[in-house]
């Protein structure tokens, strides 16, 4: 007999066996049928991938130390040209690839928090992003995920309260409560319609009173949430989203949210910032970090703009396994280091701030002589954003282990 499983594969449903298909999808026509009378508070975790280096994105400028450390990395001081820094409070301006992120500063919907990252000393990515999803620095042995420890526990939830935009299920939303992973809504389906008839008529048939009755409802969820396919998708307010990764991945992410099928928790993730070389081009402001960091920006404008006024309902947190060493390398690039930078932006966020205690960039301020020091747990800012965005107050179930002090108001 064929294990009894219904899985997701490449983005499209795929059916192995007979049996009891999950809740998850059982739940579908519950969803679908019963729109919450009120807008969900959403959350949007977005790990960066690779280790973006968190000096060259949110730049200390009034710091000497930053620009001796890195003679040919290091971006100018702001002052009005392209090729300098946006200044944000006198001390810490944003790369020039930000600027578009600057109006958010300013009605401050935009926080960042500096010299954040895990307790953890590890240099290595995996390990280093597998404690920062798992939420348990230092520990391997768990085995479910922060996000999906936090989603409060909800009779009749909707099948896609949590998402995350991407191929395969993330670590930090793998748990006991159901998470989904879609690829794209375009090509979320049963590609095989023959074979979806066989198996649909097979749990019809059945004898299984509740194998029946369960198949029914399946089948009809699976088609209810193809439903949102139909409805052609134009963002607002003109947004333009980029085309690579994160802009199309926050682009499905507002899709939902405006389908109102009860998001509460969104994932994605973008890769490409491990920067041993070539980190800038002829100018410090131009090359393979400036376009990431353009790319990155524009995403997160766009999905600003295109969600309105339900920017009041969402916040966004953005995550790196660690930062980048202070001090550039011999390739015109910079190797892996350890305290970086988190933006958190939305409508609910206290921003026009830098949080966190700046340890400074002199010798004998960095860590092992070579890093940013961490003042700033990660879980810290985590933590608050469970609470008052997610409304789960089980701290220490999210993350376990953890009492570290709070960031002070993070959110309204």
């Amino acid at each position: 007999m064929p294990s009894r499983r219904i899985f997701l594969k490449s983005s499209a449903l795929a059916m192995v066996g007979i049996g009891s298909v999950p809740t998850w999808l059982s739940r579908a026509l519950y969803a679908q049928q019963s729109v919450p009378s009120e807008r969900k508070r959403i959350l949007i975790a977005i790990f960066q991938r690779g280790a973006v280096d968190g000096l060259n994105v949110v730049i200390p400028h009034g710091e000497p130390a930053y620009y001796a450390l890195r003679p040919s990395l290091a971006i100018s001081r702001p002052n009005g040209t392209e090729a300098s820094a946006i200044d944000l409070d006198g001390h810490f301006g944003l790369h020039p690839a930000l600027r578009r992120l600057k109006p958010l500063w300013d009605k401050n919907q935009l926080a960042i928090v500096e010299a954040v990252g895990s307790p953890d000393p590890t240099r290595s990515h995996f390990d280093a992003q597998d404690y920062m999803e798992s939420g348990t620095p230092g520990f391997k042995a768990t085995c479910d995920g922060w996000l999906n420890r936090a989603i409060p526990i909800e009779e009749h939830a909707s099948p896609l309260r949590a998402v995350s935009l991407s191929p395969n299920l993330p670590r930090a939303l793998r748990g006991k409560n159901e998470a989904l992973a879609i690829g794209s809504i375009g090509d979320f389906q049963i590609k095989d319609g023959e074979a979806s008839s066989a198996f649909e008529s097979m749990y019809a048939t059945s004898t299984d009173a509740v194998l029946n009755g369960t198949a029914r409802e399946a089948f009809q969820a699976v088609k209810i949430v193809q439903s949102i396919q139909k409805t052609p998708y134009t963002p607002a307010h003109d947004s333009q989203y980029p085309n690579g990764r994160l802009g199309q991945s926050l682009q499905q992410t507002a899709r939902l949210i405006k389908a109102d099928v009860g998001l509460e928790v969104a994932f994605t993730d973008v890769g490409g910032w491990d920067t041993h070389a070539n980190e800038v081009g002829p100018q410090p402001h131009t090359g393979r970090l400036a376009n990431l960091l353009r790319e990155f920006g524009d995403s997160l404008v766009a999905f600003c703009q295109d969600m309105g006024d339900r920017m009041a309902d969402i916040t966004i947190v953005t995550m790196s396994e660690f930062g980048r060493t202070a001090r550039e390398n011999g390739n015109r690039g910079t190797d892996h280091g350890h305290a970086n930078v988190m933006f958190v932006l939305g409508g609910s966020v206290r921003g026009g701030r830098v949080l966190g205690q700046w340890p400074g960039l002199y010798p004998e301020q960095l860590y092992e002589g070579r890093d940013l020091n961490v003042t700033t747990d990660f879980r810290t800012v985590l933590s608050e954003l469970a609470v008052k965005q997610m409304g789960n107050r089980e701290v220490k179930t999210i993350f376990p282990g953890f009492a570290g002090p709070k960031l002070c108001g993070l959110l309204v």
